[in-house]
């Protein structure tokens, strides 16, 4: 079947993304997310007209980056006499690197391993150890869907990757943590979206971030009924790219004064696109920035091969059968 096709303005042109496709799209709205108006409020940082504003890189010494990387080690299936119970094992990795910019180098550290074994319909069964590093712990969601396993599995590494931030922060360094922000005390954080999923501002505040240059941000607004700030900004300018590549979105608590959101914002505008990922080394460049990119490689060697754990894990499970 056919479908009528909708043409393109000729003022419109075409682009191939520069992010590598299983990555998705960097600009891809999920479904559901609609701008809410009421909630998104474009006159707290300047009530007239917007125009880009420049960074400003007020030294900061250290910047802690935060992420984490998740997998799913084995599909499971508990042969129960109600019907199958689905469950997955899975393996998470959080960690950060700090950059230290009067040196400048940039370590690794903080890094936290976590495996677990989540089942539907509330029910679960104990994981024999894979090894000694491949101890799965057991939970259950009430959930009979088995999509909820894995985004169970992802609120857990998320979890544990904004209670590292919140311990970085309140220990005194400035911290970039990708993704958005759960936490929203009024610490040195902000977060870090590389990929634009909702439309958040109206149509006349929309074209200045095609017109912000790298070292760039939009004034801010706020999001949710107060509680964050947000600005868009560009991490770099690349020639054959379109008006919003390039372009991040980021976040910081509305707990914080608005002298200090600025401040957050302003000092994300000009130092990020140092750390600005270039696509021979990235396929989600220039987003993924430098210190993330690593982060990720690290982690997700630290949580091992994918092929071992999956053939120990089988190798667990069957020597357990055979000894009931």
């Amino acid at each position: 079947m056919s479908y009528p096709l909708t043409t393109i303005a000729a003022m419109a042109r075409l682009y191939v993304e520069g992010w590598s496709p299983e990555y998705g799209h960097p600009t891809e709205p999920d479904a559901g997310l609609a701008p809410d108006e009421e909630k998104v409020d474009e006159s707290v940082e300047v009530a007239g007209p917007w125009e880009p504003l420049p960074g400003a890189d007020d030294a900061v010494p250290v910047v802690a980056f935060v992420d984490g990387v998740r997998r799913v080690d084995a599909r499971l299936t508990i042969d129960d006499p109600e019907g199958p119970v689905p469950g997955i094992c899975g393996s998470f990795a959080v960690g950060s690197v700090l950059w230290d910019r009067t040196l400048p180098r940039a370590d690794v550290r903080d890094v936290v391993v976590d495996r677990v074994a989540v089942f539907t319909h509330g029910k679960g069964a104990d994981i024999p150890p894979a090894g000694p590093q491949l101890v799965y712990r057991t939970e259950a969601v009430p959930d009979t869907d088995p999509a909820s396993l894995v985004r169970h599995f992802h609120d857990g590494m998320r979890r544990a990757e904004a209670a590292l931030a919140e311990e970085l922060a309140r220990g005194g360094f400035f911290v970039v943590a990708d993704g958005p922000i759960n936490d929203l005390s009024a610490v040195p954080k902000v977060g870090f979206i590389k990929s634009h999923r909702a439309p958040y501002l109206s149509e006349t505040r929309m074209p200045v971030i095609g017109r912000l240059r790298a070292g760039e941000r939009t004034p801010l607004f706020t999001i949710g009924q107060y509680r964050r700030y947000s600005w868009y900004l560009r991490l770099a300018d690349l020639p054959g790219g379109h008006s919003w590549t390039g372009v991040v979105r980021c976040e910081a608590s509305a707990a914080h004064p608005l002298e200090e959101a600025q401040r957050l914002a302003d000092r994300t505008a000009a130092i990020l696109p140092a750390v600005a990922s270039e696509t021979h080394i990235d396929p989600r460049a220039p987003q993924n920035l430098v210190p993330i990119g690593a982060l990720e490689r690290e982690l997700r060697r630290r949580l091992g091969d994918p092929g071992f754990v999956y053939r120990q894990l089988r190798s667990a499970v069957m020597r357990e059968e055979a000894t009931i």
